[in-house]
């Protein structure tokens, strides 16, 4: 995406769960708890992957993209497509982007990355 910067990668924090429940020390419950709203999510605005669930190993995961900032005003907390992403970045100032991994076989989920969008702040010579 163009205008992607500030990212933030969770990989370390994903493989430490998957370490914990495969040592004993997590339970399954513990780590595939998405809530329904996530897996809706997942179902309508996800966008599907070649990654195998790291829990479950049955299904590949679905990638949920949500979109929070105040110039956002009634988009922020939505879940958004790849798509609506690219426009965005070119009509709001800065906001941040979050990807959610979710197996919607066993309901894993993890926060994968972080990133910020946008043009910055409005030029005001284009307002005049």
């Amino acid at each position: 995406m163009w205008s992607q910067r500030g990212v933030v990668d969770y990989g370390l924090a994903k493989r430490a769960v998957i370490r914990s429940l495969r040592a004993g020390r997590s339970s399954r419950r513990d780590v595939c708890d998405a809530q329904p709203y996530l897996l809706r999510a997942a179902r309508h605005f996800g966008e599907p992957t070649e990654r195998l669930c790291p829990v479950c190993e049955s299904r590949n995961v679905t990638e949920v993209t949500f979109v929070y900032g105040e110039a956002l005003g009634r988009h922020a907390g939505q879940a958004k497509v790849a798509a609506e992403l690219a426009a965005m970045a070119h009509d709001y100032d800065e906001f941040r982007a979050y990807v959610v991994e979710v197996c919607q076989g066993c309901s894993w989920n993890h926060l994968t990355v972080s990133y910020v969008l946008g043009n910055g702040p409005p030029d005001l010579v284009d307002q005049a």
